[in-house]
């Protein structure tokens, strides 16, 4: 089953802002050896769209709803 694949909609604006993060040595070894596994050459694409893909998917799974769970299961 693939996984739904998000994307921002519009005219793409500038990006201005700046987002660091730090990695332990075993993370990066791990990015490092995914990235050459499969191909990827813009590393700042790739990070982009991973991280903004896992909180659109979190964020349309916790859309608010009129029920609780609970109550819908029944």
């Amino acid at each position: 089953m693939r996984t739904k694949s998000y994307k921002l909609q519009g005219r793409r604006k500038p990006r201005t802002k700046k987002a660091e993060f730090m990695l332990s040595d075993d993370e990066h070894e791990l990015i490092r050896f995914y990235l050459k596994k499969y191909k990827i050459t813009n590393r700042s694409r790739w990070f982009r769209e991973t991280v903004l893909n896992h909180i659109l998917k979190n964020m349309d799974q916790d859309y608010p709803t009129l029920f609780e769970e609970n109550e819908m299961r029944r």
